[in-house]
């Protein structure tokens, strides 16, 4: 599907500007699901309750952003990266300098993690070192490069387009292999019979239903409303890996699809990666030496043998599906936001593609070095890994939604806010974590805040002489999806009902309420009503 379409640095970056709405759907999900969240996301319920739920379902409020808002701008200007819209806005020093902490970012700690946490779940699943009778560590290297050998593959050779196709397809076994578990699950602990399953779901352990968090859970539900919010917003509408597959969206009907359509997809995540760490729970009871054996415990227990196959299949499709985007994503960065500056002057088309592949196969091997290593990491080391992101997500988010949104804001607040950042979150959690005992996603709040009035002075003192205007360059149909609006309605409300029925006057306490019932029928009213009125204007 992808052979002929790699041979320039639209096709290979941007699939030829060809992808639909499945494709950008099907890639955004699997690039965004890995290993991590699979294991993660099932101990957490396992262990405490729903509350960490709020990092998938929320991540759909910022999808609705990103459809509505940032993508028809980025479309509008044909860019390929994230760093190439700073320099529109501002200028060239702001796009270096947001590339090379999205390299960094990348090439340091997110790929080899990636890659590193893939590796570890295949090989305690399968437990491949008794499988073969080798050591573990020798066992994660050989993991480490038949994953990554496997995803660079389709990172260097095929693009982007090779990246979302089979992302797509691996997005299909995924949701299969889910759905399996959680019925299969609901089905051991209700004795051999589904509905009893459910019946005991809801009522034996009620408070593990809950995702209103408390201030002792993985996510208070007060971070929501602060640094989640803006942390959501980095990733779904601005993290070059996430984004640049809708930015090869053949118009931005299709986009806004593929975006809101895994909105859709987010809002499935607490029943398929969260409920069934809820069935371990009712299953095993808490004498799991770890919480992350829940999901592994549960797939042994439960898929028949002739099953595994497909769902190891399932499994590395998620790693290679995050780790071949970030490596296409980094190459993209270094071609055409680094390598330009270096040299002075663009590369020549027919070099563009060539150094990419290169690019590519250095980052790979760069991370088939670095993510055996993190199995000697100390915890201290392994949290830094965990909060990396926080160094660059914030500023990038800042200085983006002001460039949308004003015009007179200078190039040298866009830099003060990434250099300050840098340097008050670096000492904020590694040097005074003491003493700023905060949540993380709150400090994300407090560095907004003060990074948007930065941005504000500088914008008092030294505004721009004339107004900066990003530049109309669409090389797509910019005609907008005429069910996006609802499509979003929908999508939100989903959101809240999902929040209803996993909270005090929903499951969590045993029964639903007349509250919950109430609140509900007023959400579809609000649907209906929004769904005529947008069929009078039309």
């Amino acid at each position: 599907m992808t052979r002929g379409s790699t041979g320039s640095s639209e096709g290979y970056f941007l699939a030829g500007r060809g992808l639909g709405g499945i494709f950008i759907a099907g890639s955004l999900l699997l690039t965004n699901l890995s290993a991590e969240q699979l294991i993660g996301l099932n101990g957490s319920a396992y262990g405490y309750n729903m509350s960490s739920m709020a990092w998938e379902v929320t991540a759909a409020v910022s999808t609705i952003v990103m459809a509505l808002i940032f993508l028809p701008r980025y479309l509008a200007g044909a860019f390929t990266t994230l760093p190439e819209f700073l320099k529109s806005r501002y200028d060239v020093g702001v796009q270096q300098m947001s590339a090379v902490l999205f390299l960094l970012g990348y090439g340091l700690v997110t790929i080899p993690s990636v890659l590193y946490s893939g590796s570890l779940a295949v090989m305690k699943i399968f437990d491949v070192p008794q499988l073969f009778g080798i050591g573990e560590f020798p066992a994660l290297v050989v993991m480490v490069l038949v994953i990554g050998c496997t995803g660079a593959i389709y990172a260097v050779f095929g693009g982007l387009k090779a990246v979302a196709i089979s992302d797509t397809i691996n997005g299909i076994g995924l949701l299969i292999i889910g759905f399996l578990v959680l019925i299969l699950g609901l089905i051991a602990i209700g004795g051999g019979a589904f509905m009893e399953g459910l019946t005991r779901l809801a009522s034996d352990h009620p408070e593990k239903l809950n995702a209103i968090g408390s201030s002792d859970d993985p996510t208070p539900f007060g971070t929501i409303f602060t640094g989640m919010l803006i942390a959501n917003l980095f990733y779904w509408c601005t993290n070059q890996y996430v984004i640049q597959r809708t930015l090869a969206a053949k118009s931005l009907a299709e986009g806004q699809k593929g975006v809101l359509l895994s909105g859709f997809f987010k809002v499935l995540v607490p029943f398929l990666m969260m409920i069934p760490g809820i069935i371990a729970y009712h299953l095993y009871g808490p004498g799991l030496t770890t919480i992350d054996l829940a999901y592994p415990a549960l797939v042994r227990d439960l898929l028949p043998v002739w099953l595994m196959g497909l769902f190891l299949a399932v499994l590395l499709g998620a790693v290679f599906s995050s780790f071949n985007s970030l490596v296409n994503s980094a190459a993209t960065l270094f071609c055409l936001d680094i390598l330009p500056a270096i040299r002075g002057k663009p590369l020549a088309e027919a070099s563009v593609v060539r150094t990419a592949k290169w690019a590519s196969a250095v980052v790979a091997l760069f991370s088939f070095a670095v993510a055996p290593l993190l199995y000697f990491a100390p915890d201290g080391l392994w949290q830094i890994i965990r909060i990396f992101t926080g160094f660059y997500n914030i500023p990038i988010i800042t200085i983006v939604l002001v460039g949308l949104f004003t015009q007179r804001v200078p190039a040298i607040g866009a830099k003060l806010v990434i250099v300050f950042h840098v340097v008050a979150y670096g000492l904020a959690k590694f040097v005074f974590d003491d003493v700023i005992t905060m949540h993380f996603l709150h400090l994300y709040a407090v560095l907004f805040v003060i990074e948007l009035a930065i941005m504000a002075v500088c914008c008092k003192l030294y505004p721009r002489d004339v107004e900066s205007e990003i530049p109309r360059a669409a090389k797509t149909d910019m005609t907008p999806w005429r069910g996006a609006i609802p499509t979003a309605i929908l999508l939100m409300s989903l959101v809240i009902a999902c929040y209803l029925l996993f909270s005090p006057i929903g499951l969590a306490s045993g029964e639903l309420s007349t509250v919950f019932w109430t609140a509900i029928a007023a959400l579809v009213a609000g649907n209906v009503l929004a769904a005529l009125w947008h069929r009078r204007i039309a």
